[in-house]
């Protein structure tokens, strides 16, 4: 598995490259979040019949579920950031809010339902765990018992909006209710706008 040095490491290198202007897609980088997604890899001992879903941060993601850094690079450079996809490391991701949630929920049921090794591991935004398809898929997981795992990385705002204002409470709706068990929440302070470096650059 990769070290959180490492990662840093690869952001750097990537925000180095799109400063460029290089890289003629956007790009989200995140940093403060290495220590919870390494441990959530151990902990749950994400392997080979996994299966990683993400959205357009997921670079991280990628790194510790045992892309190639080069591979990686190389993908994000062509454009494809937001929508990493590596069949082979069985790591999919979307620019689409929400379009995969249900995607992991069915995965997770093929899994079950197959007698096959694997389980589903969903990777969100705080904002994105409000959305309507976050609490059908968990739901849906929840009532069937499926072997998914949704993951809501916190980091206090959606884009630049604060989610506490926007959702009226200091803390996210699935917070004390039997949901919980299919969920695993963390907040983190993103060292990185929410895309790109936070100004123009020129291509």
């Amino acid at each position: 598995m990769v070290t959180k040095e490492e990662i840093i490491a690869f952001e750097k290198e990537i925000a180095d490259i799109f400063a460029t202007g290089v890289i003629r897609a956007p790009v989200h980088l995140r940093a403060g979040r290495e220590d919870a997604l390494i441990n959530i890899f151990k902990e749950h001992q994400i392997g080979d019949d996994d299966y990683v879903f993400g959205f357009w941060d997921s670079h991280e993601l990628a790194l510790l579920k045992g892309v190639p850094r080069e591979e990686l690079k190389q993908a994000i450079i062509d454009g494809k950031s937001i929508s990493l996809c590596f069949p082979k490391q069985n790591v999919l991701c979307s620019g689409i809010v929400g379009s995969l949630m249900g995607t992991a929920a069915g995965t997770a049921w093929a899994l079950k339902n197959q007698g096959k090794k694997g389980r589903a591991f969903l990777f969100c935004g705080d904002m994105s765990a409000e959305t309507g398809i976050f609490h059908e898929a968990v739901k849906y997981v929840y009532n069937f018992d499926l072997p998914a795992i949704f993951i809501v990385c916190d980091n206090g705002v959606s884009v630049m909006t604060d989610t506490r204002a926007t959702w009226g409470s200091p803390e996210p709706w699935f917070v004390g209710t039997k949901y919980e068990s299919k969920i695993i929440y963390f907040k983190y302070t993103n060292g990185y706008p929410h895309s790109g470096l936070g100004k123009l650059i020129k291509f």
